[in-house]
């Protein structure tokens, strides 16, 4: 798999340790999956997957609770979901998910972002047919033995279920996400490392070392943009 999830995690936690940009985008998220549906994480899926995330960046339950009172409250602020694809340097490739009420705004700040750190949009379908759609989960105290054999009771599938530094990650089918919390929760853990409904690229690439500077300048920009959620790519940065 190639990729170091719970170092990923405190990259962008420890970026936005001293704003409110993180937590703020988690607000917005939590808003939007709320007004989806029954503001309840237990009948609501799209809801608890992204309040599990938020956990694992500690997002204060205040803005939480204050993002789910506001979806009860019958705000109309209304935000769309956009999905932009594009290629970094050296025809490395991303995806950008985005919540916005401007959908012209976001467009011209990602279409910037690509355009003046070496990369360039593309059209819907270029990209993302080179990734899949995984859910990762990661927790730590286990062995990938002993997590095997939990899911394995539990008559739960995973991809993949490999031990990255001192976590054991599981990879599995996204309508898995649930499955494989609640198996690991019955064997009583708990936290989690990671909890992410995200885009895996099929084949990483390394890029040669001013390719790769350029490609995190883009990166950088496009999570600093207020209207961008998640952003997947190919690259291995080495993390």
């Amino acid at each position: 798999m190639g990729r170091k999830w719970n170092n990923i995690k405190e990259k962008k936690a420890s970026k936005d340790a001293n704003t409110s940009r993180i937590f703020a985008k988690f607000g917005k998220e939590i808003y939007v999956a709320a007004k989806q549906g029954e503001p309840d994480p237990e009948s609501n899926r799209a809801l608890k997957v992204v309040l599990e995330r938020a956990k694992t960046y500690s997002v204060p339950k205040a803005i939480i609770d204050r993002a789910i009172e506001k979806a009860k409250g019958g705000s109309e602020e209304s935000y769309d979901e956009l999905r932009y694809e594009g290629f970094g340097p050296n025809g490395s490739m991303v995806i950008v998910d985005a919540l916005t009420n401007n959908v012209n705004r976001t467009a011209s700040d990602v279409r910037a972002a690509f355009s003046k750190n070496g990369g360039n949009m593309g059209v819907t379908g270029s990209v993302a047919y080179m990734f899949d759609a995984t859910a990762v989960i990661g927790l730590e105290g286990k062995t990938a033995d002993e997590v095997l054999e939990i899911l394995m009771e539990a008559d739960v599938d995973a991809r993949d279920i490999l031990e990255e530094d001192e976590a054991v990650i599981v990879y599995a089918e996204p309508d898995q996400f649930h499955a494989v919390q609640e198996a690991l929760k019955n064997a009583g853990i708990t936290e989690f490392t990671v909890a992410e409904l995200t885009m895996l690229a099929q084949n990483d690439v390394t890029l040669p070392e001013d390719a790769q500077a350029q490609f995190e300048k883009l990166i950088d920009a496009l999570e600093d943009l207020e209207d961008v959620r998640q952003v997947y790519h190919n690259v291995d940065l080495g993390e």
